[in-house]
């Protein structure tokens, strides 16, 4: 679904991608870990075609990005570490304003509303502004949004920045069972707690560069953080999973 060839990105002399070849499969939760700079935003920001690849190639559902993207957009959804609503409109205006805004029919009312259930929102929430919010709720109104549109692949950056640990492991569950009916979601964060519970594969980028490749199923919470600190570090692993 989402498929990375080689994939470049150079802004003047600093190369903030350096080829990186990376595939995420329908039902797949895919990883991206890093410190600030290590090029896990540029990555997401590619395939979104925000941005345009000095070489190589974003791909997705097979369709080259930078030569098709009205195509590739209308099969991606997009989480950021802030999801931006209108607060002054309640939650379900918001919604059915950005699945026009994608050219979905909103259907109706009572449609909307049992979105706000899929995501685990209740629907007294869908009569509020969106002003009167929590981080967590916002969030949640941005995999529904993902839904209405009928996304078949799934951004996010650092979605769960911020979030109390409650409200995290909600947002976890819902991209879990999103994957679960199909979606491919290809999340860049920080979290390597949350990485491990809810990944397929996880990524460990640096400076640019995608360094280690690990199959989660065979990786216990210690040997991640080991892992990944002794890359950040300069050592060489000695507790490699790679996929």
């Amino acid at each position: 679904m989402l498929k990375a060839d080689k994939l470049s990105k150079r802004f003047g002399s600093r190369l903030a991608l350096d080829h990186l070849d990376l595939s995420v499969g329908a039902g797949e939760i895919h990883c991206l870990l890093g410190a600030n700079g290590a090029g896990k935003t540029t990555t997401i920001h590619l395939f979104l075609g925000f941005l345009e690849p000095t070489s190589g190639a974003a791909y997705v559902n097979g369709q080259e990005v930078a030569s098709n993207l009205d195509a590739v957009r209308a099969d991606l959804a997009y989480v950021p570490e802030q999801v931006n609503l209108y607060p002054m409109l309640t939650g379900q205006e918001n919604l059915a304003y950005f699945t026009r805004l994608a050219g979905r029919p909103t259907g109706e009312a009572a449609r909307l509303r049992e979105l706000f259930d899929q995501v685990g929102l209740d629907r007294t929430a869908a009569d509020l502004r969106v002003a009167q919010y929590s981080k967590g709720m916002r969030q949640k109104v941005g995999l529904a949004i993902a839904l209405a549109k009928g996304a078949r692949a799934l951004l996010l950056d650092e979605p769960l920045s911020g979030l109390d640990p409650q409200a995290a492991n909600e947002f976890c569950a819902l991209l879990r069972r999103l994957a679960d009916g199909g979606t491919a979601a290809l999340m860049a964060t920080h979290d390597l707690f949350r990485a491990k519970q809810i990944g397929d594969r996880i990524g460990i980028m640096k400076a640019g560069r995608l360094v280690e490749h690990l199959d989660v199923a065979r990786l216990s919470h210690a040997q991640l953080e080991r892992i990944y600190l002794d890359h950040m570090h300069g050592r060489n692993p000695v507790a490699r999973a790679c996929a």
